[in-house]
């Protein structure tokens, strides 16, 4: 197959170039208020938005190019959570959508559905049992590339488009494997993945706390 050139250079030549030439990583983090959380957090919430943080940081995207996404956590995971995307910036892993879950009116399966990588959304577990707080509701969980990694339990499977990825031996980019960059950038910061769970594995979760 022959490549596509600009100036005589091959495609993957530009490729390796712009990689060469990409903005360094940057991160930063400020207050958020009730009225920015307008659809995922209410009162009775298990932490205030005074505990919250968003974070605008510089992921990688499937398109090759450097992009700034924002994300909700707890102030307490900041420091984690900018390691993280750091090394996966620095090893170009790829992100296909990072903006708060406030953009999908705190629907977890529309944000899912649409690929995002978010944190904060004050919701309940998505396993049957008993009714309890998800991670995520804490600021202490994040969701990576829905697509590529869907929740399974069952036929269920979160976002449907993520039977495509059932088959884990088949890495493609953005994926999450065991021994893979993303399971090492949470596993850096003592992160627990979803992935491991035997009976209902939840391939994009990580969490602080393992929940």
């Amino acid at each position: 197959m022959l490549l596509a050139t600009v100036a005589g250079a091959p495609a993957s030549a530009l490729a390796s170039s712009s990689r060469a030439q990409a903005p360094a990583f940057v991160a930063t983090s400020q207050p958020v208020s009730a009225g920015q959380l307008r659809y995922t957090w209410h009162p009775g919430c298990p932490v205030g938005p005074s505990q919250l943080r968003l974070v605008r940081l510089r992921y990688w995207g499937f398109d090759d190019r450097a992009h700034i996404g924002s994300i909700v956590v707890n102030a307490k995971v900041v420091a984690d959570v900018t390691k993280v995307f750091r090394d996966l910036y620095d090893e170009r892993f790829p992100i296909y959508r990072m903006v708060p879950e406030d953009a999908f009116h705190g629907n977890d399966n529309a944000a899912a559905a649409a690929d995002d990588t978010s944190g904060f959304n004050c919701r309940y577990v998505v396993a049957p049992g008993p009714r309890r707080w998800s991670v995520h509701a804490y600021g202490e969980a994040i969701d990576v590339n829905d697509v590529q990694n869907p929740y399974v339990d069952g036929r269920t499977i979160i976002p449907p488009a993520g039977a495509a990825y059932l088959d884990r031996r088949d890495v493609r980019p953005g994926m999450a494997v065991p021994g893979g960059p993303l399971v090492r950038a949470f596993a850096s910061v003592g992160w627990y993945w979803g992935g491991r769970w035997a009976g209902s594995p939840d391939y994009q979760h990580f969490s602080l706390t393992g929940g």
